[in-house]
């Protein structure tokens, strides 16, 4: 879970089984009696009708926190960061980065390196398409160094630069008003 509407549809799930739970926070669930397995069962199938997955075991959940500090990189992109993102990271999980790296690479199949620029990317692409920021705003905002880099970063991922892709998106945009 990532978000509030995250949280909303698992409570949602939970009523509907008759778990009780005294909190849901993003990740984190506090069931307040013991799940029985027919339960557990369903609540795992309802979950991941919604693309979630339940997650017992410390590996995971240290994937599952790692995939939050990054989820909330992007919350306070706003704001300064004032530690690299191997540090941001390692500070809330609470181990040591490179056992991190290893695990998550292990698990997910690429470093964190590469998840968060994933995001990152993804995160740009939005305020492309939905905001009215420039391309220096928003390399600011997502804490590139400069607007240069995050091009350059952009269009290794894509295959576009950011302002082709900007002008495409705006392309089939008008093209799709016109069939209406």
């Amino acid at each position: 879970m990532v978000c509030d509407r995250c949280k909303t549809i698992v409570q949602s799930e939970m009523d509907k089984i008759g778990l009780q739970y005294d909190t849901v926070e993003i990740g984190v669930i506090d069931i307040e009696k013991k799940i029985t397995p027919s339960q557990r069962i369903q609540f795992d199938t309802a979950l991941k009708q919604h693309g979630f997955e339940l997650i017992d075991d410390r590996n995971n959940e240290l994937i599952e926190k790692m995939k939050k500090s990054v989820a909330n990189l992007e919350l306070y992109s706003d704001e300064d960061l004032k530690t690299s993102f191997s540090d941001y990271i390692s500070l809330n999980v609470g181990d040591n980065f490179i056992s991190l790296n290893n695990l998550f690479a292990e698990i997910e199949g690429i470093t964190i390196e590469k998840y968060v620029i994933q995001h990152k990317i993804a995160k740009v692409k939005e305020l492309l398409v939905y905001g009215d920021l420039t391309l220096s705003e928003i390399a600011t905002k997502m804490h590139y160094s400069s607007p240069a880099n995050l091009s350059n970063q952009f269009k290794r991922i894509t295959g576009l630069t950011p302002t082709h892709f900007r002008q495409l998106r705006h392309t089939r945009a008008s093209f799709n008003q016109g069939l209406n």
